[in-house]
């Protein structure tokens, strides 16, 4: 099982020393991927009655492949995940040319995890069909695939054409993983048929295996390997003592995962219930408690950065 970090988007700050003293502290401790959350617009939750989601205006988001650009100069080892980015939401090339320059700037530590988005509103900002956006992402993939493994292709399909064109340069990955996110029926599909790797957002109970024993059922119909498709795990861990933090990631490695990533974001961020309590107290704020936080963890479970782990 591989353990990484989930980026501290929304308490991390806008100094560059900041976010990177924070990767370079986790790839020192021997976390083997960050894992950053994405977001282009941010919509203003106080103007919209009923608002059903978590995250808004006020919660900052660092663009996620400048970013990784800039990681990819001050780390060395660290695999840099987006988890995710809401591929329909842009154009496609773009996407699979800047996936593929990280790539190339961090000697081959690029893994896009992609989802399609939920919040119609954010499409209309960024100029694109919110409803055919399952559609689209399937194609996306695919489309992706075949720039990062060809210097020239053709390609015709639904959404994207190319006659005779290519990116340039390619990425050191060909093609590079995609993983994908969400926990609705038409993300288990797209997992099982076309994903290396899954990102839900359920917990290690008896709805998370059932998931997972769905979407290997299905992997099997596609013909595929269901083992050989990773699953990525977010396990909080601020607030948490290591006997409860063992036993969930035990839980989490009995039902099949193959990477956690470790949070010092408040449970509010994963909770539902409490998507509203911006004022956790919980919430650690200066970025310097995040390293310290990831470094305690690791002191308090030393075992799963061994060997194997």
């Amino acid at each position: 099982m591989r353990i990484g970090i989930v980026f501290p988007q929304f308490e991390i700050g806008l100094e560059a020393t900041n976010i990177r003293d924070f990767a370079q502290a986790a790839e020192d401790l021997g976390y083997q991927h960050l894992t950053s959350f994405d977001q282009i617009i941010g919509l203003d939750r106080h103007s919209r009655p009923d608002w059903p989601y978590v995250h808004d205006a006020e919660d900052m988001f660092h663009e996620v492949f400048v970013m990784f650009g800039y990681l990819a100069a001050v780390t060395s080892r660290i695999e840099l995940t987006t988890g995710i980015l809401v591929a329909p939401m842009r154009g496609t090339a773009l996407i699979a040319k800047q996936a593929a320059e990280v790539d190339v700037l961090s000697g081959g530590r690029m893994r896009l995890g992609v989802g399609v988005g939920v919040k119609p509103a954010e499409f209309e900002a960024c100029g694109f069909d919110f409803h055919n956006r399952g559609k689209r992402v399937d194609e996306q993939i695919d489309f992706m695939r075949k720039l990062w493994q060809s210097d020239i292709i053709d390609y015709q399909g639904e959404f994207h054409t190319v006659e005779k064109g290519g990116l340039n340069p390619l990425p050191i990955q060909r093609p590079i993983p995609i993983w994908i996110g969400g926990i609705s029926k038409a993300a288990i599909r797209r997992t099982a048929q076309l994903g290396d790797g899954w990102l839900p957002n359920f917990q290690a109970d008896d709805f998370g295996r059932r998931c997972i024993e769905q979407m290997w059922e299905k992997a099997e119909q596609y013909g595929r390997d269901p083992k050989s498709i990773g699953i990525e795990a977010t396990v909080t861990i601020i607030d948490r003592n290591p006997d409860q933090l063992t036993e969930e990631i035990e839980a989490w490695r009995d039902m099949g995962a193959t990477h956690v990533s470790v949070s010092t974001l408040p449970e509010r961020w994963i909770e539902a219930e409490q998507r509203w309590n911006k004022s956790s107290a919980s919430a650690l704020g200066d970025p310097q408690k995040h390293i310290d936080a990831i470094r305690k963890f690791k002191e308090d479970l030393p075992h799963l950065f061994g060997s194997g782990a």
